[in-house]
């Protein structure tokens, strides 16, 4: 049996306030042309941004019971400082009504490259996933660099497919290639 991120002492919760510079650490060590810290400002209050925590075995105890406080996770020996809170992935992701039809959107997704290979992205999507059909997207999209190969297997795992490509979406004049999928 493989070991899901839960039994690995992992946590996925709403974004707070206080997760944005964790966040944006992640981001900026994640991408080459990361967004700029304002971009997750607003959009702090969406469903569908959620970060990852790690938390040692005692934290999460006092968190299911209340009693642990944002910032006292204990990061020590972890990557981040104990600012961060542990958080070591995000991902962000909205719905926006569209004719009558809403539809969700994946903007962002990010592991801390010390922190991959874990499952953490995927618990991350799936979580996303099921917040988006919550708030009623009957599909999402996303943008995905055509280069990010392992981006994409992620992606295709969790049923997306290509719909079209977009001509130098990115900064540095890469193509994206927009995936989607029904929910």
């Amino acid at each position: 049996m493989t070991a899901t991120p839960e039994d690995q002492g992992i946590r996925i919760r709403p974004v707070e306030r206080a997760d944005l510079l964790a966040v944006h650490r992640i981001e900026r060590a994640a991408f080459s042309t990361p967004w700029p810290f304002e971009a997750f400002e607003r959009f702090v209050d969406a469903p569908g941004f959620l970060v990852a925590v790690d938390e040692p075995d005692g934290a999460m105890a006092a968190s299911a019971e209340g009693g642990a406080t944002h910032g006292q996770a204990g990061s020590e020996g972890r990557e981040g400082s104990i600012d961060d809170g542990g958080v070591v992935g995000y991902v962000v992701a909205e719905v926006t009504p569209n004719h009558g039809r809403a539809f969700g959107h994946v903007k962002d997704l990010a592991v801390h490259p010390e922190h991959r290979r874990r499952g953490i992205a995927s618990t991350l999507l799936e979580r996303a996933l099921v917040t988006l059909a919550g708030e009623g997207a009957t599909s999402v999209k996303l943008e995905v660099r055509e280069d990010n190969d392992p981006a994409q297997e992620l992606y295709r795992e969790f049923g997306f497919a290509p719909m079209r490509r977009r001509q130098a979406y990115y900064e540095d004049g890469e193509d994206a290639l927009v995936l989607g999928r029904e929910l």
